[in-house]
C-alpha cells in the first residue's frame, strides 16, 4: 500500500507564501502523475496542480501563477509553492499519486490564509 506523508500547511496572512511537500513510499512501482487538490468547507476536491513524471504541469485557472508545483523522482516527492496567497486558498490541501495499480492519496494538510 503506497504512503503518502504531507507536510508544510499552516496558518498565514494574506499575500503570504507557504511550501507544501508529500512524499510517496513503499510503492512497489514507479510513481506516474502526482499532485494536489483542495477541498474548502461546503465545497467539493478540486485540482490544484498536477506534474507528471517527465515534468509536464496543469493548474486550476484559479492558482496559475502563483502557485508552482514540482518534484523530485528520485524521492518520489512532490511540491506545492504557493505565494500571493489569498483567503480563498483556505482549503485542505490532499496529496494524490498514482502507479499502475492505482491512485493514492494523503491525510490531507490544514492551510489557513487569515488576517
Amino acid at each position: 500500500q503506497v504512503q503518502l506523508v504531507e507536510s508544510g500547511g499552516g496558518l498565514v496572512q494574506p499575500g503570504g507564501s507557504l511550501r507544501l511537500s508529500c512524499a510517496a513510499s513503499r510503492s512497489r512501482f514507479s510513481i506516474t502523475a502526482m499532485g494536489w487538490y483542495r477541498q474548502a468547507p461546503g465545497k467539493q476536491r478540486e485540482l490544484v496542480a498536477r506534474i507528471t513524471r517527465g515534468g509536464s504541469t496543469d493548474y486550476a485557472d484559479s492558482v496559475k501563477g502563483r502557485f508552482t508545483i514540482s518534484r523530485d523522482n528520485a524521492k518520489d516527492t512532490v511540491y506545492l509553492q504557493m505565494s500571493s496567497l489569498e483567503p480563498e486558498d483556505t482549503a485542505v490541501y490532499y496529496c494524490k499519486a498514482g502507479n499502475v495499480l492505482g491512485d493514492y492519496w494523503g491525510q490531507g494538510t490544514q492551510v489557513t490564509v487569515s488576517s
